[in-house]
């Protein structure tokens, strides 16, 4: 498997990067999880988007879901004819929330040219030769990582969520992990939101996992301050970036 960063900054896009969003390529096929603020435009650096096979969401926030609106219209509007739909998998009321989020139209719609479906805990997909298992996390929303396997690989995406029990269990093993990291050491933390770097770190390593990738970091944070928490406990860990590729 190959994970590309389409968009690592968190809460909405930065200055260098679109809001969350990360394409996940085996054999093939070509899923997304997260398509927030943004994204669609720079996915586009790195993949025909009429070559989606799915995208995962793994929450309702708008930096997280907020382009599968403009990838409707990628769909429904393009001149030589309307494109077939594309599968999109969320939580419970995601097809409300993209309904709304669009506004209405005189044709079928958002669900008349998206395959949505809505998942709930303990659900898991095949899409080409991956697997992709949602889980719950600690999200001021309900919120879920995504782990994904293929050919005895396993990564790990946290979604949105502060550090809990349930990330740690479903990234045991796993070959690559990528955590969300919105909050500093260094102000105020809030539960039950957001993973600082060094949680994230302690996650990694409570989870057994040695290779830990850093995202989700707003603009008024700053990226080396998130890595330094991290680093403090996981010497190895990196921070992403819109365009990073890496072998699963």
């Amino acid at each position: 498997m190959k994970l590309t960063v389409i968009g690592s900054s968190g809460s909405f896009p930065g200055p260098d990067s679109p809001a969350s969003c990360y394409l996940i390529q085996h054999d093939g096929t070509n899923i997304l999880l997260d398509l927030g603020n943004g994204a669609l435009g720079a996915l586009q650096k790195y993949l025909d988007i009429y070559s989606l096979d799915a995208v995962f969401l793994s929450h309702l926030h708008a930096d997280h879901c907020a382009d599968v609106g403009s990838l409707y219209v990628s769909l429904r509007y393009h001149p030589l004819g309307v494109k077939d739909p594309i599968a999109v998998y969320g939580p419970q009321g995601t097809s409300a929330r993209l309904v709304d989020s669009y506004g209405p139209t005189d044709d079928p719609g958002v669900l008349g040219h998206l395959n949505v479906s809505e998942y709930v805990e303990g659900d898991s997909f095949t899409v080409g030769g991956m697997t992709i298992t949602p889980f719950g996390v600690d999200h001021v929303i309900e919120g879920f990582g995504f782990k994904v396997e293929a050919d005895g690989r396993t990564f790990v995406y946290s979604g949105d969520t502060d550090a809990c029990p349930e990330l740690v269990e479903a990234s045991r093993g796993a070959d690559l992990v990528l955590f969300e990291a919105a909050f500093v050491e260094s102000l105020p933390y809030q539960r039950h939101i957001h993973m600082t770097g060094r949680t994230a770190a302690q996650t990694a390593v409570d989870a057994g996992v040695e290779r830990l990738i850093l995202t989700h970091i707003p603009p008024w944070n700053d990226p080396a301050e998130v890595l330094a928490d991290a680093q403090a406990v996981l010497p190895g860990a990196v921070v992403a970036y819109s365009g990073m590729e890496v072998e699963i």
